[in-house]
């Protein structure tokens, strides 16, 4: 190949012979020449803030990937936190049934009919607004939701020993003998030492002596459990109730008994029916009152209110 150079000056022509090796090495140079510059108009490019639209798209949607995918975390975390705090609400409501329950059956055994603690409805608070405490609200109410649990719990606790306590003092109170044994009448004889009135004699009376008219009613003076009913010599028509923890109370002389052995009879309930049978001068209730197989005077349980 020849390459023919005008030149104006010397207003001739010069040749130059190109051979292909020369004329390919003169390509891949012109070819690098230019990739060159590409390069570095592209290096400049970007170290002035230019990025290729197609680049910067992808560089977005990995971004908004991202974002997703933090927004994701976040809401499943909230759906933990809210149901964890539900599961903690329903535990402590839970705990708060359980307490008014107990201190409704508490204001009942205490007799606490005139409203004082209604714990049907919630008790009276108030205060002037004060500025909220500085902190993260999710863990002031975690806090505040822990410290009130434990509180619920102490105070269930408690509740349930004291209301224990309280059965424990009723069920004693029940089957300790208090009260008079009969609806009407009048004391006719006293406990201790008398007169007989069939002999004449001075004699160890074991029991109060009841006089009212025939029918009247005699009822248990605390509860427990009928062991006898029939006659017994000079008892006559008799009934005798085991309360427990050692008493033991005896009605006799009775017109009528109206409980079999074995019955369980409560407090003020009517266990027979006043009259003059065994050994007595008219009608009467003869009563004893036994602690731990010995007679007491039962003029105390009596002058006790039921």
């Amino acid at each position: 190949m020849n390459l023919i150079i005008l030149c104006r000056n010397t207003r001739g022509t010069s040749h130059i012979a190109l051979s292909v090796p020369l004329l390919s090495m003169l390509a891949l140079s012109a070819v690098a020449v230019v990739i060159g510059c590409f390069g570095l108009g592209y290096s400049l490019a970007r170290s002035a803030g230019f990025v290729p639209a197609d680049e910067r798209l992808g560089e977005l949607r990995l971004e908004l990937a991202e974002q997703k995918a933090a927004l994701a975390r976040a809401q499943d975390n909230a759906r933990d936190d809210v149901r964890a705090l539900r599961l903690r609400l329903g535990s402590l409501n839970a705990h708060v049934i359980r307490i008014n329950a107990l201190g409704g059956r508490l204001a009942s055994m205490a007799r606490l009919d005139d409203g004082e603690f209604d714990f049907s409805a919630p008790p009276g608070i108030g205060g002037p607004e004060d500025p909220p405490a500085a902190g993260s609200a999710s863990a002031d109410l975690t806090t505040e939701l822990d410290a009130l649990g434990a509180r619920l719990e102490n105070q269930e606790r408690q509740l349930s020993m004291l209301s224990a306590l309280l059965v424990d003092r009723k069920l004693s109170a029940a089957v300790q003998p208090r009260g008079r044994p009969v609806r009407t009448g009048y004391i006719s004889s006293h406990f201790g030492r008398r007169i007989d009135p069939f002999t004449g004699e001075p004699r160890q009376h074991r029991g109060i002596d009841f006089a009212a008219r025939k029918g009247a009613e005699i009822v248990a003076v605390a509860t427990g459990v009928v062991t006898w009913t029939g006659y017994r010599q000079g008892y006559g028509r008799m009934v005798e109730i085991n309360h427990g923890n050692g008493y033991v109370t005896r009605y006799a002389h009775n017109s009528e008994n109206l409980v079999a052995v074995g019955d369980q009879v409560e407090q003020g309930q009517t266990i027979a029916l006043m009259g003059a049978t065994g050994r007595a001068t008219g009608s009467n209730l003869h009563f004893e009152v036994w602690y731990r197989d010995r007679p007491v005077d039962p003029q105390r349980f009596i002058s006790e209110r039921t």
